[in-house]
């Protein structure tokens, strides 16, 4: 089944059956050549670096567990793209794909999946939790929905500072069934907090589809009894995701209160690196890649346009491989932490 291509919105006056509109009027954002050349390397890199994180998972230098984003790129690629410097992002374990759209380097991101001393979080914590206070990326969660409260705390910071920053709560459709997700609604809505929810909507949580796990399975509207509006998004078209980020960020910035963002995404690997994903069939994962792949549809505009050639993309994507060919030189040959960073950063 295709992602919807519009968006739903519950009315702040709604009662028992909240009304609807399309998102933007179901439009676009119109992206120049420069964008779109920005989109298709950024998506390929989180794309291409996956790739290697998943080879050197099989090859046992990436130990515990490991999450990737493939076919997800074009959520968190087309957000970033609607930011300014200062605002947040916080994620949960699946996270890879934020840090470097948030601009963390791949060296430091593969170094910290092989647990090494140039790891962004000095090899200590893995694939499930880097941060980047020079980024504004705040983790990196490994317990489901946890980040939708910190995330919220983010966004009361800013109110309480008296700035304009917008705060990014990334969570799946498996954390929003989580009790402290509704408790930080709670709070957002009462105290209109510049937090922007983003539900990623993968399907299958961590291998149950939504329709057998959610009663609701529209998550935009899992807001509508706080009064939060939300929207449904294609989340495989990073162009609907940039409109759509667009209005939310100004919604924030405005002093409106928080926002859901429902992004109708893919993802073409299991839940983590150990799952075979047996829940859902070949034909549909290819159906997915064939039809709706968001680095394809970039591609695809940029040739028909004429604003790029098949060479001079082949040639991009070639940069992209020795970025990550170097990372995961780096992740293999830098050292391990010493033994008295047990002892540092510990609080007490």
């Amino acid at each position: 089944m295709a992602p919807r291509k519009t968006a739903s919105v519950s009315s702040r006056k709604a009662a028992a059956k909240p009304a609807k509109k399309d998102f933007a009027g179901g439009t676009i954002a119109e992206f120049s050549k420069e964008a779109e050349l920005k989109a298709y390397r950024e998506m390929l890199l989180i794309r291409r670096f996956e790739e290697k994180a998943g080879q050197l998972y099989g090859m046992g230098f990436i130990g515990g567990f490991c999450h990737l984003y493939i076919g997800q790129e074009a959520v968190v690629v087309g957000m970033q793209l609607a930011l300014k410097e200062g605002d947040q992002v916080i994620t949960g374990y699946r996270d890879h794909g934020h840090m470097l759209a948030c601009g963390m380097s791949a060296r430091g991101v593969m170094a910290e999946l092989t647990g090494r001393r140039g790891g962004l979080s000095k090899g200590k914590g893995g694939s499930m939790h880097m941060f980047s206070k020079e980024k504004h990326f705040y983790g990196g969660h490994g317990i489901v929905g946890a980040q939708v409260s910190l995330g919220t705390g983010l966004a009361f910071a800013n109110r309480y500072r008296g700035n304009d920053n917008v705060s990014l709560a990334y969570f799946g459709d498996g954390a929003a069934n989580q009790g402290q997700v509704y408790e930080s609604f709670n709070m957002a809505a009462l105290w209109k907090l510049p937090v922007i929810y983003i539900v990623e909507n993968n399907r299958y949580a961590m291998g149950t589809s939504v329709s057998r796990a959610s009663a609701q399975t529209d998550f935009s509207q899992r807001g509508a009894s706080f009064g939060i509006p939300g929207y449904q998004v294609d989340g495989m078209d990073v162009r609907a995701v940039k409109a759509a980020a667009d209005e939310a960020v100004e919604h924030c910035r405005s002093g409106k209160g928080p926002i859901i963002l429902e992004m109708l995404t893919y993802r073409y690997r299991g839940h983590s690196m150990s799952d075979p994903a047996k829940y859902r069939s070949k034909d549909e994962v290819q159906k997915m890649r064939s039809e709706h792949d968001p680095i394809e549809q970039v591609k695809a505009r940029l040739v028909e346009k004429g604003w790029a050639s098949e060479d001079e993309l082949k040639q991009v994507d070639k940069e992209v491989r020795d970025i990550v060919a170097d990372s995961a030189d780096f992740a293999q040959s830098d050292p391990e932490p010493d033994v008295a960073e047990l002892y540092t950063d510990i609080l007490l």
